[in-house]
Parts: C-alpha cells; sequence; structure tokens
C-alpha cells in the first residue's frame, strides 16, 4: 500500500516523468534497430520486461488478480502495447517516414478525447477543445518544418498500420480506465506485457528472420527499454489513468515529439529551428489548456 503522501507526490510529478520517459522510446530505438528486426527487439524487449515484473511482484508480495481481471489486463496489454509499438514499428518498416508515423500518432489525444465523450461521458470545455487543438498543431509544427512532404510515396499498409497504432493505444486507455479499477499495477502490468509479447513473438516468427548483431549499442537501448520505458514509464502512465481523466492523460502524449526533438537535437545534433521551438511552445500551451484547473 503507497503512503498518501507518496501517492500525491508521484500524482502531481507523473506527467512530467512520464513525458521524459516516453520521449526517449524514439531516441532507443534508433539505437536499436540497426542491429536487430522491429518485431524481435519488441519481442526480446516484453519477455525481459516480464521477467523484471515476476521479480517485483515477488519482492513486494503483489496481490493476486482474478481470472477475469487477468483477462482484462491482457486485451489492455494488446492494445496498448501490441498494437501501439507494433502499429508504429511495422508503419516504419514499411518506410513510412519516422517523423510522419508520430505525427499519426499525434492524432490520439483527439481521438482519444471524442471516444471519451461518446463512451465514458467525459464532456470538455471548449477551451479545452482548443487546447487540444492547439496541441496537435504545435506537434504538427515540430514534425513537419523543415521537411519535404511533397515525394513521400505511403502504402496502404503502412498506413493501415499506424491506424492500427492509434486506436488501439486510445481505446486501451478507456478500457484500462473502465476494467482496470482496483487492479494491482505489478501484477496486471505483468499480464499485459504476457499478452504483448505473445503478439510480438507471433509476428516476429512469421514476418523476420530473428538475425541480431549484439553491439554495445543494442545491448544498452534494450536495457534502457526494459526499466525506463516498460517498467517505469508504463507505471506511471497506468497510475495517471487510474488518477485522471482519459482525455487530459492523452494530452500529455503531445509533449512527447517536442522532448524527443530536443533530445535528438542534444544527442544526434539534429537541426532544432525557431519555427521548431515555437511548435513546442504552442504545443506546451495547448497541454496546459486542457489541464488547466477551471476557476471557481
Amino acid at each position: 500500500m503507497i503512503n498518501p503522501s507518496l501517492s500525491i507526490l508521484i500524482t502531481r510529478w507523473a506527467p512530467l516523468m512520464f513525458v521524459l520517459l516516453w520521449s526517449t522510446g524514439f531516441i532507443a530505438a534508433k539505437f536499436a534497430l540497426p542491429y536487430i528486426e522491429p518485431f524481435n527487439s519488441l519481442f526480446i524487449r516484453m519477455l525481459a520486461t516480464l521477467v523484471v515484473f515476476a521479480i517485483l511482484i515477488k519482492i513486494f508480495k503483489a496481490g493476486n488478480i482474478t481470472a477475469i481481471q487477468s483477462i482484462h489486463q491482457m486485451v489492455v496489454g494488446s492494445l496498448v502495447h501490441a498494437a501501439y509499438l507494433g502499429g508504429v514499428f511495422a508503419a516504419i518498416k514499411l518506410e513510412m517516414p519516422a517523423g510522419l508515423a508520430a505525427l499519426f500518432v499525434g492524432l490520439q489525444p483527439v481521438l482519444m478525447a471524442l471516444m471519451a465523450l461518446t463512451f465514458l461521458s467525459e464532456r470538455l470545455s471548449f477551451k479545452q477543445w482548443f487546447g487540444l487543438l492547439l496541441g496537435l498543431l504545435g506537434v504538427c509544427i515540430v514534425l513537419l518544418q523543415g521537411q519535404g512532404l511533397e515525394n513521400i510515396n505511403i502504402s496502404m499498409a503502412a498506413l493501415v498500420a499506424v491506424t492500427i497504432s492509434v486506436f488501439g493505444i486510445s481505446i486501451g486507455t478507456m478500457y484500462q480506465k473502465r476494467y482496470g479499477v482496483g487492479v494491482n499495477l505489478l501484477t496486471g502490468s505483468f499480464f499485459q506485457y504476457l499478452a504483448a509479447a505473445i503478439w510480438m513473438g507471433l509476428l516476429t516468427f512469421t514476418f523476420e528472420q530473428q538475425e541480431i548483431v549484439w553491439h554495445p549499442h543494442l545491448i544498452g537501448a534494450l536495457i534502457w527499454q526494459v526499466f525506463g520505458m516498460s517498467i517505469i514509464a508504463i507505471l506511471l502512465l497506468m497510475h495517471m489513468i487510474h488518477e485522471g481523466k482519459t482525455t487530459q492523460v492523452a494530452s500529455y502524449f503531445y509533449l512527447v515529439p517536442p522532448v524527443t526533438a530536443i533530445e535528438a537535437w542534444w544527442l544526434f545534433d539534429e537541426s532544432l529551428t525557431p519555427i521548431a521551438i515555437a511548435g513546442m511552445l504552442i504545443a506546451i500551451y495547448g497541454v496546459y489548456l486542457v489541464n488547466k484547473k477551471p476557476t471557481a
């Protein structure tokens, strides 16, 4: 049982920590994918994550969950982990530019708001809707600045893959909000990753050759993806879904591309233009409007 004061502290800082950790996923992928196939990378990551969660469950004596709860968590894992990550990786594998894939995924907060309004009766004020659209505009500016898109040919298969990704994480977030109440985070996450590992295993053994070059960059990237993202970031995301409205949680995904752009500028000397910085500020202000508490 988490101390109440610690729970409040985690809730307060969870969005910032989540964005910082989640944004590194694109950086880690850039280090890893030259040495391993995408689905095989995800398969190994899911298996390693399962081992870590099994150890954490043992250490913290996490409570058991019912059979129906485990099924619900496997559905969440199939959507939030397998469909989202698998869809993005598949789209990139099918030659969709990573920036464009990230842009499509950036539609998720708006889609999430529409779905939450329809299925969870979560209503937003005009200012919050404006914030969502403003955040999307900021993300578009960050991802598209300096890119010539007129000569890019996107296959239907890549569009289907990225669409599965967007809908997967959106539906999965709502599903967790509806059916994940009262489920122990550690035990629930174990079953989420069990489902994701099954899906990634099917994909890699069906479509890939399992060729791996065990380069230090790959090893370091896998370690970070397991502990930084699959463990800490996902636990933060599940905590945020439990504590807040799904649309507000989804809005934080707008901050991921700007933070990733800063990290890429710092680590890989990628360009960071004044236009991109302006887009970052617009996205940040949009998220602020979505999450700002109404005045009395």
